[in-house]
């Protein structure tokens, strides 16, 4: 598997990418390609012509959960698809993959933060694959569906407020979910926000994919202003987890960085890194 990073809030040195704060990454497992979000303009494409993709032959977009630094690229999306079908350009029409409640209403503070297309109208233009359950995308990448939350420091604050069943209610990110990638030497994980729990997702990837070896892990680990339950549960975790690496960015702040590196080696992120596992 290759996952090459389109989006995030940092650049690698010396390559003249475009960040913003949000993520996408380009994924290929063998003949089948995929984004897993698409951040929140169209810095992901305008990226992916700099390294030579132009996401027209993409099978699927996975999304993480419903906020707009994760799907505000889905407007583009659509557009470059349109622009495409106009001018005669082959292009595949991808699958989008996500928890059932990703595209529901969602507000913080008054202020909306969902995705702008609603699900109706991403079915007018994507085939989609709305499931709360593991989906296996191909042998060995899963889509976990929803998280199963086990871990008792973490996801317990809502982040504002969601439209559930016509009405509003304090959001607990139920849509949170991740990909995982079993490799030859383990699990590799790619979250968004990890909004679930990091150690969440950790625990139930292993469960999913019958397997405790973790090899990677890369993408948000939502530990920005963690309370000191949070933090020293997140640390006492990593401590005795025995990671071989981890790729920790967006929505970790450097605080937790340098925390995380004294039990894990930790790799830096940016627009144009490309990793690669067998």
């Amino acid at each position: 598997m290759e996952l090459k990073v389109l989006v995030d809030n940092n650049t690698i040195i010396d390559r003249y990418y475009l960040a913003e704060p949000a993520v996408s990454y380009l994924i290929t497992d063998g003949d089948t390609k995929l984004l897993f979000d698409v951040g929140y303009s169209d810095v992901f494409i305008r990226n992916a012509r700099k390294m030579d993709e132009n996401l027209t032959d993409i099978n699927y977009v996975v999304i993480s959960h419903g906020h707009n630094d994760h799907t505000g690229g889905l407007v583009p999306l659509v557009k470059l698809y349109s622009e495409a079908k106009a001018e005669g350009i082959n292009y595949l029409n991808p699958t989008v993959i996500a928890h059932p409640d990703v595209f529901s209403y969602k507000e913080y503070s008054g202020d909306e933060i969902g995705s702008v297309l609603d699900g109706k109208k991403i079915q007018r233009y994507f085939d989609t694959r709305f499931t709360d359950k593991p989906f296996w995308i191909t042998d060995n990448l899963v889509f976990l569906g929803e998280i199963a939350r086990t871990v008792a420091f973490e996801n317990t604050e809502p982040v504002g407020r969601c439209e559930q069943n016509h009405a509003m209610c304090d959001d607990y990110i139920r849509d949170d979910s991740a990909l995982v990638y079993k490799s030859s030497l383990g699990l590799v994980i790619i979250t968004g926000c990890s909004h679930a729990g990091i150690c969440n997702i950790i625990e139930y990837a292993k469960v999913v994919c019958g397997d405790d070896r973790v090899v990677d892990i890369i993408g948000g680990f939502h530990l920005l202003d963690a309370d000191s339950i949070l933090s020293e549960g997140t640390m006492d975790y990593f401590k005795n987890q025995h990671l071989t690496k981890i790729h920790p960015c967006h929505c970790t702040s450097l605080e937790y960085k340098i925390k995380l590196s004294e039990y894990v080696e930790v790799s830096d992120v940016g627009v144009g890194l490309s990793l690669n596992y067998l």
